[in-house]
């Protein structure tokens, strides 16, 4: 029974498998060729005629016969006519002597050309005995070929409970050995973590004093922030082997597998004690269950079962610690997160700007840089990136570095990148109309002009009328110092920056245009904002609503609003208001320094972009007032 199981399951391997039956294909392209090359070696092109010795020998005698091979007891004879015929000489008899015999004269014998071919038995295998064979051993080589697929899918199918899990041990691996020298930033994280580090290296003074280790870390971060690196760099610093998987991995069609998985998992690990098992994405497996739907796969709640079983079930063993990685933390199971399991969470966010100026020196290494480089005034560029956006930053560079053919990388480079990064590629070849670069000139200079002159705004780095990516051009800010807690004055400062290119469209056409699309999106979404969550309105410090930027569905999806019709009419008078007061900011300010706006525009229509240096010198030239006031 088990037999004809394997067997159909073979079949099915087969079926699914679009590369084996590629292969099958291929296969029987190559018999029906190898066939076809064997009918046209052995077919003859003309039917040979079989005469009798007799006959041939009256054929002698009239001088008819040009050349006559002997193979054994048979005769291939070659008429001067071009025509070939067969016969049989008589066995254990000469040619010679056999024609001889029945009439042919011995002078027509010393004209005539007689061919003895070898006839050993090498020669019988490759003419006779191998073309008749040849299909047979192709037909079989061909069954062998399937059957021994069929097999491999066969042990494939029967490993389904296997773990997938990659296994790094540093001691083997150290060229690839991470610690926490090649880590910037995450200073606190790094100090949490290196308690893992201390038990694994010295488990003894922990089980003296009576303390136990967390059995698991969970690290909380955006993607990008440095959680895979941080786990490499624990299971470096500590010198034990390292197993790594995601956690879709562990998730299959068939119902178990994925618990199986877990447990062979853990076996290994256990096997090769101390070691750490790392989990990426941990959510992909974690997600609360029973809520319905979305949250109701039965192999996906068997999996996260099995991992709590093992991480602090019946069989709880030391010497294994489970660190597990995941951007969503609002959609695990509590289960997952209650003492015993994941005791401590390790929050990852982007780092500030003496982060950044760290880990951009970290990838700077085995990078050509030119002499002068500061690499501050790029960290000062970079509010908000993470630590993977950084690594893609210079490495950008350096491709831009090649594609120029420069010999170290220079500021231009890192500017380049920077933007790149941030926007997209440049897109020179667009046919632009120079009205369309006129409109575009006059939005930014908007943008940049009131981004100047507002107290609270973000500093103007760089205008560009160039097309990046899906703008049409773009003007570039940067705050001075990184901050987490924000006013609501800086929110509407913004909310006027974003509004002055709509303002400025208004001012100098009066009309708009469909480049302040995206503006307009992001300014409500801010005010909206503001009046929800934040409680910086006349609504008071209420917060309305849930948040919705992750939605998980089974859980949010059927949730009604938190607030009635008449509050969301508030909201809506009240966002409303926000955006009318922060666009007359925009406008009053237009007014007021049209001037500037005029010899902004003028510029970039002329150079396409302007830097800082000279963007302050243009405002400044005009009047020494118009400088941005200092925060308070």
């Amino acid at each position: 029974m088990f037999k004809i199981i394997k067997f159909k399951l073979n079949m099915k391997i087969l079926k699914n498998d679009k590369g084996m039956q590629k292969k099958i294909g291929i296969g029987l392209v190559v018999i029906l060729l190898v066939f076809g090359l064997i009918s046209l070696y052995t077919a003859p092109l003309k039917s040979i005629e079989k005469i009798s010795l007799s006959q041939l020998a009256q054929e002698i005698n009239k001088d008819e016969v040009e050349n006559i091979k002997v193979e054994g007891d048979k005769l291939i004879i070659e008429l001067k006519n071009g025509d070939k015929q067969e016969s049989i000489k008589e066995p254990q008899a000469a040619l010679a002597e056999s024609l001889s015999n029945i009439g042919v004269s011995t002078e027509a014998l010393g004209a005539l050309k007689i061919d003895i071919q070898d006839t050993s038995g090498a020669n019988v295998l490759v003419n006779i005995i191998l073309p008749f064979l040849l299909p047979f051993l192709m037909i079989a080589f061909f069954v062998w070929f399937l059957m021994k697929q069929a097999q491999k899918g066969g042990n494939q199918a029967m490993s389904f409970g296997a773990s997938k899990a990659r296994m790094f041990i540093p001691d083997k691996d150290k060229k690839k050995r991470i610690t926490f020298k090649n880590v910037a930033g995450a200073k606190e994280a790094k100090e949490e973590l290196y308690e893992v580090v201390d038990f694994l290296k010295n488990p003894r003074k922990f089980i003296k004093m009576g303390a136990k280790i967390p059995r698991g870390f969970l690290l909380l971060g955006s993607p990008g922030t440095g959680k895979t690196l941080l786990a490499k760099a624990v299971a470096g610093e500590a010198n034990v082997p390292f197993f790594s998987i995601s956690g879709s991995e562990f998730v299959e069609m068939f119902v178990g597998v994925g618990a199986s998985r877990v447990r062979d998992l853990f076996k290994q690990a256990k096997k090769h004690a101390p070691a750490i098992v790392f989990v990426d994405e941990i959510d992909a497996v974690g997600r609360q269950r029973g809520t319905g739907v979305g949250g109701g796969h039965d192999e996906r709640e068997q999996t996260l079962n099995q991992i709590l079983v093992e991480m602090d079930g019946f069989d709880t063993g030391l010497g294994v610690i489970v660190i597990a990685a995941t951007n969503r933390p609002d959609v695990l199971d509590p289960a997952l997160l209650r003492p015993g399991r994941f005791d401590r969470q390790v929050v990852l966010t982007n780092p500030d700007i003496k982060e950044r100026e760290a880990i951009l020196k970290i990838h700077q290494i085995g990078k050509k840089f030119a002499k002068g480089i500061n690499i501050r005034q790029i960290a000062e560029r970079t509010a908000g990136f993470s630590g993977a956006d950084l690594a893609n930053l210079l490495n950008e560079a350096a491709i831009l570095t090649v594609r120029r053919r420069k010999s170290v990388i220079t500021m231009d480079e890192l500017r380049e990148a920077i933007e790149k990064v941030i926007l997209g590629p440049e897109r020179r070849s667009n046919v632009v109309t120079e009205r369309e670069q006129e409109v575009t000139a006059y939005h930014e200079a908007g943008h940049a002009l009131v981004a100047t002159i507002l107290p609270k705004a973000d500093n103007v780095q760089k205008v560009s009328i160039i097309a990046r990516g899906r703008a049409a051009g773009y003007t570039l800010n940067a705050p001075k110092s990184d901050e987490r807690l924000y006013f609501k004055s800086y929110f509407m400062d913004q909310i006027a920056v974003l509004l002055a290119g709509y303002a400025t469209e208004m001012k100098i056409y009066g009309e708009v245009t469909s480049g302040a699309s995206n503006d307009l999106k992001r300014a409500t979404d801010l005010a909206r904002k503001i009046v929800t969550k934040f409680g910086m309105s006349k609504l008071g410090p209420i917060s309305y609503g849930t948040d919705h930027e992750q939605v998980f569905l089974g859980k949010e999806f059927h949730e009604q609003a938190e607030y009635s019709q008449k509050i969301a009419e508030k909201i809506d008078i009240e966002v409303e208001s926000i955006i009318s007061n922060s666009l007359k900011t925009s406008a009053d300010i237009i007014n007021k320094n049209e001037k500037i706006l005029e010899k902004i525009t003028q510029e970039l229509m002329e150079k396409e972009t302007i830097e800082k240096e000279r963007f302050d010198e243009i405002v400044k030239s005009f009047d020494k007032k118009v400088e941005k006031k200092e925060k308070a």
